[in-house]
Protein backbone atom coordinates (compact mmCIF):
# COMPACT_ATOMS: atom_id res chain seq x y z
CA UNK A 1 0.00 0.00 0.00
CA UNK A 2 1.34 3.42 -0.94
CA UNK A 3 1.82 5.73 2.03
CA UNK A 4 -0.46 8.72 2.35
CA UNK A 5 1.47 11.97 2.63
CA UNK A 6 0.18 14.29 5.38
CA UNK A 7 1.42 17.81 6.05
CA UNK A 8 0.81 19.46 9.44
CA UNK A 9 1.36 23.23 9.46
CA UNK A 10 2.34 24.79 12.80
CA UNK A 11 4.71 23.68 15.58
CA UNK A 12 3.02 25.12 18.65
CA UNK A 13 1.42 22.81 21.18
CA UNK A 14 -1.65 22.24 18.98
CA UNK A 15 0.36 21.48 15.85
CA UNK A 16 2.85 19.16 17.53
CA UNK A 17 0.11 17.33 19.42
CA UNK A 18 -1.81 16.81 16.19
CA UNK A 19 1.27 15.63 14.31
CA UNK A 20 2.10 13.11 17.05
CA UNK A 21 -1.47 11.75 17.14
CA UNK A 22 -1.48 11.18 13.37
CA UNK A 23 2.05 9.75 13.16
CA UNK A 24 1.52 7.32 16.05
CA UNK A 25 -1.97 6.18 15.03
CA UNK A 26 -2.07 6.04 11.23
CA UNK A 27 0.82 3.78 10.28
CA UNK A 28 0.00 4.13 6.59
CA UNK A 29 0.65 7.88 6.72
CA UNK A 30 3.94 9.66 6.21
CA UNK A 31 3.66 12.81 8.33
CA UNK A 32 5.66 15.99 7.83
CA UNK A 33 5.49 18.93 10.24
CA UNK A 34 6.41 22.34 8.89
CA UNK A 35 6.60 25.73 10.60
CA UNK A 36 8.56 28.94 10.55
CA UNK A 37 9.20 28.76 14.30
CA UNK A 38 9.82 25.88 16.67
CA UNK A 39 10.42 25.74 20.42
CA UNK A 40 11.62 27.86 22.20
CA UNK A 41 10.26 30.51 19.83
CA UNK A 42 6.54 29.65 19.64
CA UNK A 43 3.69 31.35 21.45
CA UNK A 44 3.14 28.11 23.38
CA UNK A 45 6.61 28.37 24.92
CA UNK A 46 5.63 31.43 26.93
CA UNK A 47 2.29 30.10 28.11
CA UNK A 48 1.89 29.35 31.81
CA UNK A 49 0.19 26.07 30.92
CA UNK A 50 -2.25 25.65 33.81
CA UNK A 51 -5.18 23.42 32.85
CA UNK A 52 -8.61 25.00 33.21
CA UNK A 53 -10.74 26.88 30.73
CA UNK A 54 -13.51 29.30 30.00
CA UNK A 55 -16.56 28.30 28.00
CA UNK A 56 -16.79 28.90 24.25
CA UNK A 57 -20.23 30.24 23.28
CA UNK A 58 -21.06 28.13 20.22
CA UNK A 59 -19.34 24.82 20.91
CA UNK A 60 -21.51 22.09 22.49
CA UNK A 61 -20.54 21.73 26.13
CA UNK A 62 -20.02 17.99 25.86
CA UNK A 63 -17.52 18.59 23.05
CA UNK A 64 -15.61 21.09 25.20
CA UNK A 65 -15.65 18.64 28.10
CA UNK A 66 -14.28 15.92 25.86
CA UNK A 67 -11.44 18.17 24.65
CA UNK A 68 -10.59 19.05 28.24
CA UNK A 69 -10.87 15.51 29.62
CA UNK A 70 -8.77 13.94 26.87
CA UNK A 71 -6.05 16.53 27.38
CA UNK A 72 -6.17 16.23 31.16
CA UNK A 73 -6.04 12.41 31.06
CA UNK A 74 -3.15 12.48 28.57
CA UNK A 75 -1.09 14.90 30.66
CA UNK A 76 -1.98 13.19 33.96
CA UNK A 77 -0.62 9.93 32.58
CA UNK A 78 2.62 11.73 31.76
CA UNK A 79 2.73 13.37 35.21
CA UNK A 80 2.38 9.91 36.76
CA UNK A 81 5.16 8.44 34.62
CA UNK A 82 8.99 8.44 34.75
CA UNK A 83 8.90 10.91 31.83
CA UNK A 84 7.24 13.69 33.85
CA UNK A 85 10.41 15.67 34.50
CA UNK A 86 11.59 15.50 30.88
CA UNK A 87 8.13 16.49 29.62
CA UNK A 88 7.70 19.32 32.15
CA UNK A 89 4.28 18.12 33.34
CA UNK A 90 3.24 18.03 37.01
CA UNK A 91 0.27 18.40 39.36
CA UNK A 92 -0.35 21.86 40.77
CA UNK A 93 -2.82 22.96 43.46
CA UNK A 94 -4.20 26.40 44.17
CA UNK A 95 -7.04 28.87 44.07
CA UNK A 96 -9.22 30.75 41.60
CA UNK A 97 -10.78 33.76 43.34
CA UNK A 98 -13.54 36.19 42.36
CA UNK A 99 -14.30 39.80 43.25
CA UNK A 100 -17.94 39.14 42.34
CA UNK A 101 -19.81 35.88 42.66
CA UNK A 102 -19.70 34.20 39.22
CA UNK A 103 -22.91 33.17 37.48
CA UNK A 104 -21.51 29.70 36.95
CA UNK A 105 -20.28 28.53 40.34
CA UNK A 106 -19.36 25.12 38.97
CA UNK A 107 -17.51 25.37 35.62
CA UNK A 108 -17.86 22.62 33.03
CA UNK A 109 -14.41 21.23 33.88
CA UNK A 110 -14.92 21.08 37.65
CA UNK A 111 -15.50 17.30 37.73
CA UNK A 112 -12.46 16.68 35.51
CA UNK A 113 -9.79 18.28 37.69
CA UNK A 114 -8.94 16.85 41.11
CA UNK A 115 -10.64 17.80 44.38
CA UNK A 116 -12.66 20.78 43.12
CA UNK A 117 -14.46 22.58 45.99
CA UNK A 118 -15.51 26.00 47.15
CA UNK A 119 -12.99 27.79 49.34
CA UNK A 120 -13.74 28.09 53.04
CA UNK A 121 -14.35 31.36 54.86
CA UNK A 122 -11.00 30.90 56.56
CA UNK A 123 -9.20 30.53 53.21
CA UNK A 124 -10.92 33.61 51.80
CA UNK A 125 -9.49 35.76 54.61
CA UNK A 126 -6.25 35.78 52.64
CA UNK A 127 -8.02 37.67 49.87
CA UNK A 128 -10.13 40.41 51.53
CA UNK A 129 -10.97 42.08 48.20
CA UNK A 130 -12.58 38.92 46.85
CA UNK A 131 -15.97 37.42 47.70
CA UNK A 132 -15.53 33.75 46.88
CA UNK A 133 -13.16 31.22 45.39
CA UNK A 134 -12.53 27.71 44.17
CA UNK A 135 -9.77 25.34 45.27
CA UNK A 136 -8.59 22.44 43.13
CA UNK A 137 -5.62 20.48 41.86
CA UNK A 138 -4.91 20.56 38.15
CA UNK A 139 -1.93 20.09 35.85
CA UNK A 140 0.79 22.42 34.69
CA UNK A 141 2.47 21.78 31.37
CA UNK A 142 5.62 23.78 30.67
CA UNK A 143 6.08 23.93 26.93
CA UNK A 144 9.78 24.82 27.06
CA UNK A 145 10.18 21.16 28.06
CA UNK A 146 6.98 19.67 26.66
CA UNK A 147 7.39 20.81 23.04
CA UNK A 148 10.91 19.35 22.59
CA UNK A 149 9.65 16.18 24.28
CA UNK A 150 6.73 16.00 21.84
CA UNK A 151 9.04 16.71 18.91
CA UNK A 152 11.28 13.79 19.94
CA UNK A 153 8.18 11.58 20.22
CA UNK A 154 7.08 12.69 16.75
CA UNK A 155 10.46 11.83 15.22
CA UNK A 156 10.43 8.44 16.93
CA UNK A 157 7.07 7.77 15.27
CA UNK A 158 8.67 8.39 11.87
CA UNK A 159 7.66 12.01 11.51
CA UNK A 160 9.73 14.44 9.47
CA UNK A 161 10.29 18.12 10.20
CA UNK A 162 10.76 21.06 7.84
CA UNK A 163 11.53 24.59 8.95
CA UNK A 164 9.59 26.61 6.42
CA UNK A 165 6.82 29.19 6.53
CA UNK A 166 3.86 28.15 4.40
CA UNK A 167 2.23 31.26 2.93
CA UNK A 168 0.28 29.68 0.10
CA UNK A 169 -1.55 26.37 0.35
CA UNK A 170 -1.59 26.08 -3.44
CA UNK A 171 2.14 25.38 -3.34
CA UNK A 172 1.81 22.34 -1.06
CA UNK A 173 -1.28 20.70 -2.55
CA UNK A 174 0.82 19.04 -5.24
CA UNK A 175 3.15 17.43 -2.68
CA UNK A 176 0.68 16.08 -0.11
CA UNK A 177 -2.55 14.11 0.09
CA UNK A 178 -3.90 15.72 3.30
CA UNK A 179 -3.17 19.16 4.78
CA UNK A 180 -3.71 19.85 8.50
CA UNK A 181 -3.78 23.53 9.38
CA UNK A 182 -2.62 24.27 12.94
CA UNK A 183 -1.17 27.67 12.12
CA UNK A 184 -2.92 29.52 14.95
CA UNK A 185 -2.95 33.26 14.41
CA UNK A 186 -1.34 32.63 11.03
CA UNK A 187 -4.67 31.25 9.81
CA UNK A 188 -5.82 34.85 9.44
CA UNK A 189 -3.49 35.05 6.46
CA UNK A 190 -3.02 31.44 5.37
CA UNK A 191 -6.74 30.60 4.99
CA UNK A 192 -8.06 34.20 5.10
CA UNK A 193 -9.99 33.63 8.34
CA UNK A 194 -10.77 37.13 9.58
CA UNK A 195 -12.43 35.69 12.69
CA UNK A 196 -8.94 35.02 14.07
CA UNK A 197 -7.39 37.93 15.92
CA UNK A 198 -4.44 38.50 18.27
CA UNK A 199 -4.87 38.59 22.03
CA UNK A 200 -1.67 40.13 23.34
CA UNK A 201 -0.33 38.53 26.50
CA UNK A 202 2.50 39.92 28.59
CA UNK A 203 3.87 38.17 31.67
CA UNK A 204 6.84 38.37 34.01
CA UNK A 205 9.05 35.48 35.01
CA UNK A 206 10.25 35.84 38.59
CA UNK A 207 12.44 33.89 40.97
CA UNK A 208 10.21 33.05 43.95
CA UNK A 209 10.85 29.38 44.87
CA UNK A 210 8.91 29.69 48.14
CA UNK A 211 5.63 29.93 46.21
CA UNK A 212 4.06 26.51 45.67
CA UNK A 213 0.35 27.19 45.03
CA UNK A 214 -1.18 29.00 42.08
CA UNK A 215 -3.54 31.95 42.51
CA UNK A 216 -5.73 33.24 39.68
CA UNK A 217 -8.16 36.13 39.75
CA UNK A 218 -11.33 35.10 37.98
CA UNK A 219 -11.06 38.01 35.55
CA UNK A 220 -8.04 36.28 34.00
CA UNK A 221 -5.82 39.35 34.19
CA UNK A 222 -3.99 38.65 37.44
CA UNK A 223 -2.37 35.31 38.19
CA UNK A 224 0.60 33.66 39.89
CA UNK A 225 1.67 30.28 38.52
CA UNK A 226 4.64 28.53 40.21
CA UNK A 227 6.71 26.45 37.82
CA UNK A 228 9.74 24.19 37.88
CA UNK A 229 12.39 26.90 37.44
CA UNK A 230 10.48 30.14 37.93
CA UNK A 231 7.10 31.64 38.76
CA UNK A 232 5.02 33.18 35.98
CA UNK A 233 3.00 36.23 37.00
CA UNK A 234 0.63 38.06 34.72
CA UNK A 235 -0.87 39.30 32.76
CA UNK A 236 -2.66 41.04 29.94
CA UNK A 237 -5.46 40.10 27.54
CA UNK A 238 -5.31 42.85 24.92
CA UNK A 239 -7.52 42.02 21.95
CA UNK A 240 -6.45 43.08 18.44
CA UNK A 241 -3.10 44.28 19.75
CA UNK A 242 -0.22 43.15 17.53
CA UNK A 243 2.61 44.61 19.65
CA UNK A 244 5.40 42.19 20.53
CA UNK A 245 7.44 44.82 22.35
CA UNK A 246 7.56 44.78 26.15
CA UNK A 247 5.38 47.49 27.69
CA UNK A 248 6.89 48.82 30.93
CA UNK A 249 3.53 50.06 32.15
CA UNK A 250 2.10 46.58 31.69
CA UNK A 251 5.02 45.09 33.62
CA UNK A 252 4.56 47.54 36.48
CA UNK A 253 0.83 46.89 36.56
CA UNK A 254 1.34 43.12 36.61
CA UNK A 255 3.73 43.32 39.54
CA UNK A 256 1.49 45.65 41.54
CA UNK A 257 -1.64 43.55 41.03
CA UNK A 258 0.13 40.32 41.86
CA UNK A 259 1.70 41.77 45.02
CA UNK A 260 -1.81 42.55 46.24
CA UNK A 261 -2.55 38.81 46.07
CA UNK A 262 0.86 37.64 47.29
CA UNK A 263 2.83 40.21 49.31
CA UNK A 264 5.99 38.09 49.32
CA UNK A 265 6.48 38.90 45.62
CA UNK A 266 7.97 42.16 46.90
CA UNK A 267 11.16 40.14 47.43
CA UNK A 268 11.05 38.24 44.15
CA UNK A 269 13.81 38.79 41.62
CA UNK A 270 12.46 39.55 38.14
CA UNK A 271 14.08 37.23 35.60
CA UNK A 272 12.48 38.90 32.62
CA UNK A 273 9.30 39.69 30.69
CA UNK A 274 7.69 37.75 27.85
CA UNK A 275 5.18 38.84 25.22
CA UNK A 276 3.13 36.63 22.90
CA UNK A 277 0.06 36.80 20.70
CA UNK A 278 -2.64 34.23 21.43
CA UNK A 279 -4.80 33.10 18.48
CA UNK A 280 -8.15 34.51 19.54
CA UNK A 281 -11.41 33.34 17.99
CA UNK A 282 -14.99 33.22 19.26
CA UNK A 283 -14.79 29.43 18.94
CA UNK A 284 -11.91 27.12 18.01
CA UNK A 285 -12.09 25.83 14.46
CA UNK A 286 -11.75 22.06 14.38
CA UNK A 287 -13.30 20.90 11.13
CA UNK A 288 -12.75 19.26 7.76
CA UNK A 289 -13.25 20.78 4.33
CA UNK A 290 -12.33 19.65 0.85
CA UNK A 291 -10.61 21.86 -1.67
CA UNK A 292 -10.86 21.01 -5.34
CA UNK A 293 -7.48 21.60 -6.94
CA UNK A 294 -6.44 20.48 -10.43
CA UNK A 295 -8.97 17.69 -10.59
CA UNK A 296 -8.33 16.43 -7.06
CA UNK A 297 -10.27 16.79 -3.82
CA UNK A 298 -7.71 17.70 -1.17
CA UNK A 299 -8.77 17.24 2.47
CA UNK A 300 -7.93 20.29 4.59
CA UNK A 301 -8.34 19.73 8.34
CA UNK A 302 -8.36 22.82 10.56
CA UNK A 303 -7.34 22.89 14.22
CA UNK A 304 -6.75 26.42 15.49
CA UNK A 305 -8.23 29.40 17.33
CA UNK A 306 -7.92 28.15 20.93
CA UNK A 307 -7.20 31.59 22.38
CA UNK A 308 -5.55 31.26 25.77
CA UNK A 309 -6.56 27.61 26.12
CA UNK A 310 -4.23 25.99 23.60
CA UNK A 311 -2.41 23.78 26.09
CA UNK A 312 -5.61 23.02 28.01
CA UNK A 313 -7.39 21.66 24.92
CA UNK A 314 -4.42 20.59 22.80
CA UNK A 315 -4.62 16.79 23.01
CA UNK A 316 -8.41 16.69 22.85
CA UNK A 317 -8.60 18.76 19.69
CA UNK A 318 -5.64 16.86 18.24
CA UNK A 319 -7.56 13.59 18.66
CA UNK A 320 -10.55 15.15 16.95
CA UNK A 321 -8.32 16.36 14.10
CA UNK A 322 -6.94 12.82 13.84
CA UNK A 323 -10.49 11.49 13.45
CA UNK A 324 -11.14 14.06 10.72
CA UNK A 325 -8.00 12.97 8.85
CA UNK A 326 -9.05 9.34 9.13
CA UNK A 327 -12.58 10.19 7.98
CA UNK A 328 -11.29 12.12 4.98
CA UNK A 329 -9.28 9.12 3.83
CA UNK A 330 -12.32 6.88 4.05
CA UNK A 331 -14.68 9.32 2.36
CA UNK A 332 -12.30 10.52 -0.33
CA UNK A 333 -9.36 8.14 -0.69
CA UNK A 334 -6.52 10.26 -2.10
CA UNK A 335 -4.40 9.30 -5.02
CA UNK A 336 -1.27 8.79 -2.99
CA UNK A 337 2.10 9.03 -4.66
CA UNK A 338 5.40 7.30 -4.06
Amino acid sequence: MKRVKVLVIGAGVVGLSTAVCIAETLSYCSVTLTAEKFSPDTTSDGAAGILFASEFPDVPLERQQRWFKETFDHLLAIADSPQASDAGVFLCSGYQIFKDVPCDKKPFWSDLVLGFRNMTHHEMKRFPNHKCGQAFTTLKCECLSYLPWLEKRFREAGGQIRREKVTNLQKVYQEYDVIVNCSGLGSRFLVKDEEVYPIRGQVLKVNAPWLKSFIRDGDGKTYIYPGIKYVTIGGTRQANDWRLEVDKEDSNGIMERCKQLEASLQNAQVIGPWVGLRPGRANPRVELEYLYVQGRHIPLVHNYGHGGWGITLSWGTALEALDLVRRSLIEKPPRARL
